[in-house]
């Protein structure tokens, strides 16, 4: 089962005790976005499902699309770093070139062998598509976007200076890059026949290859 993670939010006032509670309001329509469009959501149905107080919500959030907001950046955070805390913490473990770039390359091709990730390949486009006219909520998923790419472009410098990466590309173009391997297979996911592992997995390895000094 996968680890869940503690909804982050931007309440509109001091969190305090109510931290927790409120989390869990978070929670509940961050499992509803998954299943359903936004504009099926209601305030009333999550505080009844959750027991949290109807004033409480509009309180700490200021009206329902704060709270949907919430809810994506919740979304956005566990779909942002699912792949990239275990490429930081592969970078810290290895101990040769070939140690980290083979478990680099079990990470992608995990990419496509779980079923699960096109759902959420699909989330973290979809977040990324409300907050074109949502500024707020593009400022927010900006902070957690910047720590990801800030991360993997510290994993590729210290590659730099061990002599894994190339030195004459920059890091945060490369750190990009990694993510857009990542992310960009949701246009393959709308294909009526998508691509297999054995079609894509030796075309990342190559395209990784590239990067290696």
């Amino acid at each position: 089962m996968a680890q869940r993670i503690t909804p982050v939010y931007r309440p509109r006032r001091k969190q305090g005790r109510s931290a927790p509670v409120m989390a869990k309001a978070v929670e509940a329509v961050a499992d509803r976005l998954l299943a359903e469009d936004e504009t099926l959501i209601r305030i009333p149905e999550i505080c009844e499902a959750t027991g949290v107080n109807y004033g409480s919500v509009y309180h700490h959030f200021g009206s329902r699309e704060g709270l949907i907001d919430a809810a994506y950046l919740h979304l956005f955070e566990q779909t942002a770093r699912v792949d990239v805390d275990k490429m930081v913490a592969i970078s810290k473990s290895a101990k040769s070139q070939d140690e980290f770039f083979r478990g680099l390359r079990q990470v992608l091709r995990a990419s496509i062998a779980d079923p699960g990730r096109e759902q959420r390949r699909q989330m973290r486009v979809r977040i990324l598509a409300a907050a074109l006219t949502r500024p707020e909520l593009k400022e927010m998923i900006a902070e957690i976007q910047d720590g990801v790419t800030s991360d993997l472009t510290e994993m590729v410098t210290t590659g730099q200076q061990n002599g894994w990466f190339r030195n004459d590309l920059d890091a945060q173009a490369i750190a990009v890059m990694f993510q857009v391997v990542v992310i960009g297979r949701v246009l393959d996911d709308v294909a009526t026949t998508p691509l297999t592992e054995e079609q894509w997995g030796p075309v990342v390895a190559q395209a990784l290859s590239g990067f290696v000094k």
